[in-house]
This record gives structure tokens, sequence and C-alpha cells, in this order.
């Protein structure tokens, strides 16, 4: 009753899973991943010991295909399981018990896996890999490409409740204290996936680096639309400001609205965070 996609990104080194199924909240059971190590989903009948199992075997040096092996050997029910592995390389494994509700089954390609059970067919499979392998852009947005994709193809027979994406890298959680990039869970939604792409958009907003094209000096049009929009939403008092009274105002109004990555020296704004702004009621 789930059907995910594990990838590797070799340039950026990130490792993720996105996830749907018609579950309560499936990000809590399906998706294990560490940076340099690898990812792991789990699912149909889900065996949540073979996330920590698969990672650490990895972090052994255990090729994906060997810690597949190793996890699924001792495990009496292991016909009922379905799992997908990518390891710090990006070599994928996949596997499906005989025991899976039809349609079952997985494909691998280059630094990925996608697999799913009780689907209404093979084709989400297929649409899966061939989203994955076709769409350009970060890993993110590919995961989530290629679930929407895999649920336009008819995904879960059973329909939808639930999705999930996550995606580590090397210190970049937030604050770079972890590894948890990206973690964003729709637990119980009509349209998990849509809902998924929606927050995954704001994570990019509040989180995302500034891009060096989008960041302009606060003058002319700019300063204008920064002051009317701070008075509108109760930042700047008054009839009349100068350069301090404006930048707290900014200031206080970044913090309050959690755009600290996206905050700039002083005199400067990203344009992202103005668009926003001008949106809020």
């Amino acid at each position: 009753m789930t059907f995910s996609i594990v990838g590797y990104d070799p340039k950026e080194k990130e490792w993720g899973i996105a996830v749907q199924s018609k579950f309560l909240g499936v990000g809590a059971v399906v998706p294990f991943a560490k940076a340099g190590v690898g990812a792991v989903a789990t699912q149909s009948y889900a065996n949540t010991a073979y996330g920590p199992q698969a990672l650490e075997l990895m972090a052994e040096g255990k090729s994906a295909q060997e810690a597949l092996e190793l996890i699924t050997r001792e495990d009496k029910d292991k016909e009922m399981r379905q799992v997908g592995l990518i390891d710090a390389h990006g070599n994928a494994a996949t596997f499906t018990g005989t025991y899976c509700y039809d349609w079952a089954g997985g494909v691998t390609g280059e630094h990925f896996a996608a697999q799913g059970n009780i689907l209404v067919s093979e084709e989400t499979v297929r649409a899966m890999a061939k989203t994955f392998t076709e769409t350009e852009g970060s890993l993110a947005h590919r995961l989530v490409s290629t679930l929407y994709a895999g649920q336009l193809a008819g995904g879960d027979s059973r329909g939808q409740q639930s999705a999930a994406l996550l995606v580590v890298k090397e210190a970049g959680g937030y604050g770079g204290y972890n590894d948890r990039y990206i973690d964003l869970r729709v637990d119980d939604h009509p349209e998990p996936i849509k809902e998924l792409i929606r927050i995954y958009g704001l994570q990019q907003l509040y989180f995302a680096k500034s891009k060096p094209d989008n960041v302009a000096a606060i003058e002319g049009k700019v300063k204008e639309e920064l002051i009317a929009n701070l008075r509108r939403l109760d930042y700047l008092k008054g009839e009349k400001e100068d350069e301090e009274d404006l930048f707290k105002a900014l200031t206080a109004y970044i913090h309050t609205e959690n755009f600290e990555e996206r905050e700039q020296e002083r005199g400067k704004i990203d344009l992202e965070v103005l668009e926003f702004m001008k949106k809020q009621r």
C-alpha cells in the first residue's frame, strides 16, 4: 500500500527518500538515511529494523545489494517485505517479497531504486523510474517530481493518505548541526503528494540560500515597496522613517517570519522575501 523512491545526487552528496501511502504518518515508518552512508525505504509490513541495520552495514562498507541480502537473510517474514536501498556511492538495490500484494515490484537505475506494492499497475514504478532519470534540478525536486509522476500513473490502488520527503547531506541541517537537510511529512491529507510539494516550496523559501541574482539594493522602487509593506504589516510606525528605522523594521520582520537564511547585509534585501511580504494579508 506504498510506493517510494530512494535516490542519490553525486554532485551535491545528498541521499534521500520520497514516499506516499494509504497509511497514517508514513514518514514515521518508511524512510531512513544518513549522510555519507546511504538511504533506505522499508515498506509492505515494514520491518523498521531494516533501516538502522542497512545503514550500519553500508557504513561498514557494504554495498546496497550486500546490505539487502544480509538484512533479509534472517527475517522469517521477508517474503512479506519490500525495501529499497542506495549506498554511499549511489549503487541501488530493491527487494519485493513473493507475498506482497499485487501489483508489487521495483526497479533500479543509475542512483535510484523505485518500488511499490498494492499499486494500480506496474506503470507507477515505470513512470517513477522515467521521471527520476529525465528530471533535472536538486535531488529533493527530482524525488517529489517522481512521486507525483507515480501518482499520476495510478499510484496506490487503495488511495492516498500520507507522504514524506527526507534528504540528508553532511552538516545540511538547520544551523549545520546535523545532516537532516530536508525532513517534511504530510501525515493525513486527501492529496498528500500535492501538499508535500506545497510545503517543500515553503521549505525552500524559508531555508534555501538566496540566489545572487535575487539580492537587490534597498533603493528606488524596491525601497518604496518595502516601506509600504512594512508599514501595512505594522512593522514600521508613523509617516516618517530614517534608515535606522527601516533597518530595524526589516530585521524584525525577517526574524519574525523565520527568514534568517535569506537575511542580507544592511542595505540589501532578497527579492523573494519582498514578494512574500507583498502577498501577506
